[in-house]
């Protein structure tokens, strides 16, 4: 039986200074590039973890070439990317923007966005995915977007208590500056969370977070999320941002000291489907 005091660490089965690591890809199903990434770096890499953009081009085929991999749904609201475009899989008109797709921007959809479109829309990705065959184990939410806001919050909690799913947070600094205290909001709802979320930005890149963290070794659980691609005309034609991305494929699949160095630093690599059982288990 748990106790409320104890850490999430001891809750999976570890000691509470343990370093626990998920290793998430994200963009599965955004472009072929990035979906084959993700794939290779969950079957033949380093990645623990992945979540599908249930809206975006490539999702459906994503979603075929499923193999029971550790794969949670990333809420999607918003199409940041200039030169390709998604937007709702249902009816929701106050979640498109001028050229038909998703608001590009976290503030335009918080000034348009109506939260009962919101919430239908968000529930229909993760019922699309398990229809499509995905063993859903958490979700997550694109760019943050839906958790800086409490009304938008809301929904997501709504739904992860709906669907007994853990959640990945914002990284601490983007909860300070939303101004209402999520994290608490969802641990009192019984919703399970990393204790941190860790990404490139803001001059780092992935392989620089990765360092650090071998270097710090923050006891918990955290997760690191990269975005891999396959380095192709199609990527390169979507985003101008391809070099970081297709330096993260190298950094969880050929970059060989990556394991060893876990294993030197007595990181533990787990999954968002362990945790899904510890918050399914109560």
């Amino acid at each position: 039986m748990t106790s409320p005091d104890q850490s999430l660490a001891e809750r999976l089965g570890h000691e509470p200074s343990t370093p626990l690591l998920i290793i998430t890809v994200d963009g599965l199903g955004v472009s072929h590039a990035s979906t084959s990434a993700c794939y290779e770096a969950l079957r033949g890499g380093l990645a623990s973890s992945a979540a599908l953009q249930v809206p975006c081009p490539w999702a459906r085929h994503a979603a075929a070439s499923y193999e029971g991999e550790d794969v949670g749904v990333s809420l999607t609201a918003i199409s940041e990317l200039e030169r390709f475009r998604w937007g709702p899989i249902t009816w929701a008109p106050s979640l498109l923007d001028g050229d038909g797709g998703f608001p590009r921007t976290a503030e335009d959809l918080w000034d348009h966005a109506d939260v009962d479109e919101v919430r239908r829309e968000c529930r229909a990705q993760v019922e699309r995915a398990a229809l499509w065959g995905v063993d859903v184990t958490h979700l997550s939410v694109h760019l943050d977007a839906l958790c800086l806001r409490p009304e938008f919050s809301d929904v997501v909690l709504e739904l992860a208590l709906d669907e007994r799913l853990p959640v990945r947070l914002p990284p601490e600094a983007a909860l300070a500056g939303a101004g209402f205290p999520l994290r608490e909001l969802a641990a009192a709802e019984g919703i399970v969370s990393p204790d941190r979320t860790v990404s490139a930005g803001r001059g780092r890149s992935s392989r620089d977070v990765l360092k650090s963290l071998l270097v710090e070794r923050p006891a918990g659980v955290t997760e690191l999320v990269i975005t891999p691609a396959s380095d192709t005309p199609e990527l390169r034609a979507i985003t101008e941002g391809f070099a970081a991305q297709t330096d993260d494929l190298r950094l969880v699949t050929s970059d060989g000291g990556v394991a060893s160095a876990l294993a030197h630093a007595g990181v533990v690599v787990t999954g968002y489907r362990a945790l899904r059982d510890v918050m399914r288990s109560g």
